[in-house]
């Protein structure tokens, strides 16, 4: 019988998941239930400790490291800068940089399309979380990230983040236990990790269903203001489907991006440099009065 995964006619170059992944399921419900003991393991410096964390993490670690600079490469820093970012990203526990960065890519070339891992057209919850319960055969994954990122292949540093990843976020923990006891550890890393993960998932889900578009795609990406707010600016995703190299993807004046406001401190520190956004000649011609939803 196949699986739902399967029904999903991808190009025969671009590995089926058709393979559930019960551990995957497992951890994400557990870190889910692990929320409840908010209810006897909260106080105000735990709550500071998961605002800070989300904000390191999944704000520099996901949006600028994972995302901006190594999928799209859309500005330069030192190695040092970089790997700082990576492993930030790679606390989130949403994999390690070759497996995130992998499925990206995969999914700005079939965008919405046959061979997206996490369409928006097969249905809003699939988009959002379905999708990564089902996975290619290991050896379809392996040939899937030298596909997709020979680039980070290459470098030892990504290669085992991507083996070690786990255990230093339970080093984390085990950080978090010591300074402040349960509550740190259940805000620190459930609570984290829980409003983390749905923030992400959000960008693939309701940012390609709910919002507005400036640029006419063959996809469903939207801008969706809510999302932008608590992405640190990735919600603005017809802007970034249009233009992906772009730095920048808050790019109306109103269009709040505080990932591309890091990066602008990098490059004022002398820490970032080539970063890459839209001229305003390509942002006239681009922009659509109109722009179709499908």
């Amino acid at each position: 019988m196949p699986s739902i995964a399967s029904t999903w006619d991808a190009p025969q170059s671009v590995p089926v998941r058709d393979q559930f992944a019960p551990v995957k399921a497992v951890f994400i419900a557990a870190v889910h239930l692990g929320i409840i003991a908010v209810c006897w393991q909260t106080n105000w410096a735990a709550i500071g400790v998961c605002i800070f964390l989300h904000a390191v993490c999944g704000g520099l670690g996901i949006c600028v490291g994972f995302h901006r600079l190594l999928t799209h490469r859309s500005f330069k820093c030192s190695k040092a800068v970089e790997y700082a970012l990576a492993f930030l990203g790679a606390l989130t526990l949403e994999g390690g940089p070759i497996d995130w960065v992998a499925h990206h890519r995969q999914h700005h070339q079939f965008s919405d399309g046959p061979g997206d891992p996490h369409s928006a057209r097969q249905g809003f919850f699939w988009s959002h979380l379905i999708w990564m319960m089902w996975t290619p055969r290991k050896k379809d994954f392996a040939e899937f990230t030298e596909r997709y990122t020979p680039d980070l292949l290459r470098v030892p540093f990504y290669r085992f983040l991507g083996r070690t990843y786990v255990w230093f976020s339970a080093l984390l923990a085990v950080l978090l236990y010591w300074l402040g006891g349960w509550p740190f550890v259940v805000w620190g890393m459930c609570v984290r990790l829980v409003i983390t993960y749905h923030s992400t998932w959000f960008v693939n889900s309701a940012s390609h269903t709910f919002g507005y578009r400036n640029y006419a795609l063959n996809d469903l990406s939207t801008n969706c203001w809510w999302v932008a707010l608590i992405t640190y600016g990735e919600g603005w995703h017809n802007n970034h489907h249009a233009f992906p190299t772009s730095a920048r993807h808050g790019l109306r004046p109103w269009e709040l991006d505080l990932s591309y406001g890091f990066i602008r401190m990098l490059k004022a520190l002398g820490l970032a440099w080539e970063v890459r956004t839209p001229s305003p000649e390509r942002l006239r011609s681009a922009l659509a009065k109109v722009a179709p939803s499908s």
